[in-house]
């Protein structure tokens, strides 16, 4: 599960919401305790990178020498600092960029697709917002089909304000929630189908999840809810994960979780057996300790397995 399957595209690819990026930015898709060049690549369907193409000004020669030049005065500098994953990381950025020139405007062309496709994610729907992320849905799948290993979807953004382009329901839940729900859904939902019938989710873990849910009450002076850690709902899909079926509940509030309780731990531990990681054996070396990405509490939970 580590590595890339396609040389012309990144492993890790982000897909933020038509709307903009999702608080704390490009932190979402960052390498966290790993080398930097492992940091996700952000994509959209409108305009899938941003200055790929050099301008009409300079000549296809004229970029490759440029690149050669500043390729060679990198690795220069990296021999001075050769624990500098960062530079490491931007030398191969640019030699992927490079390659990119050519598989990219291939991926990320959507009127490639056939019209029943298109119409069954909604991609040419009314709500400019809805068809905006039915198209990142439709380039996730396509990406996931040229071998990109890791493609992160984002349904709402963080600069639009409190409720307004997100799920952040503090104020007016419900008139928030009917407005984002149409957005999400069919979309998603497609792309599950879409998925199944291509006969890819055999092999794709799709995780669809949140840091929190909401509080089962309103919160004080206002018709939305506050943040809930206590108790929510994530659900997984394909490469091995019993269906349909369902784990764990809450109390009778919705409040807190009371029967199989897991922790976040715990869903990254199964998240990386279905993808054939022992969680317990993947250890990354910080501030002196070999740490897991799991801690020391993580567990699969093995009754949601297919098997």
């Amino acid at each position: 599960a580590l590595g890339s399957e396609c040389d012309d595209l990144p492993a890790f690819v982000a897909i933020p919401d038509p709307r903009g990026v999702p608080q704390s930015s490009i932190n979402n898709w960052g390498p966290g305790f790993l080398p930097a060049m492992f940091q996700g690549t952000p994509f959209n369907a409108q305009q899938p990178i941003r200055y790929l193409q050099p301008p009409v000004s300079i000549s296809a020669d004229e970029d490759l020498a440029t690149r050669d030049f500043l390729r060679r005065l990198n690795e220069r500098h990296l021999e001075a600092f050769p624990g500098d994953t960062t530079l490491a990381a931007r030398i191969a950025s640019y030699e992927l960029a490079a390659r990119m020139q050519l598989s990219v405007p291939e991926v990320s062309d959507l009127d490639s697709e056939p019209e029943h496709v298109l119409r069954m994610y909604g991609a040419d729907d009314a709500n400019t917002i809805k068809a905006g992320f039915a198209r990142n849905c439709i380039l996730a799948r396509r990406l996931l089909e040229r071998g990109v290993r890791f493609v992160q979807l984002f349904n709402g953004a963080y600069a639009m304000g409190e409720g307004v382009g997100n799920w952040d329901g503090h104020k007016t839940l419900k008139d928030q929630y009917d407005k984002h729900g149409p957005v999400l859904d069919q979309p998603a939902a497609a792309l599950l189908k879409d998925l199944k019938q291509r006969g890819l989710l055999r092999d794709t873990l799709v995780v669809w999840c949140t840091e929190f849910g909401r509080m089962p009450t309103f919160q004080k002076g206002a018709s939305g809810r506050d943040h809930n850690p206590s108790g929510f709902t994530a659900w997984l899909a394909g490469a091995g994960v019993r269906a349909p079926f369902e784990y764990g509940a809450t109390d009778d509030f919705g409040y807190r979780a009371v029967e199989n309780v897991l922790t976040v731990h715990d869903l990254h531990a199964t998240m990386l057996h279905l993808v054939g990681l022992n969680h317990e054996r993947l250890t990354y070396y910080h501030n002196g300790l070999e740490r897991r990405l799991t801690d020391v509490h993580g567990h699969v939970v093995k009754e949601i397995l297919d098997a």
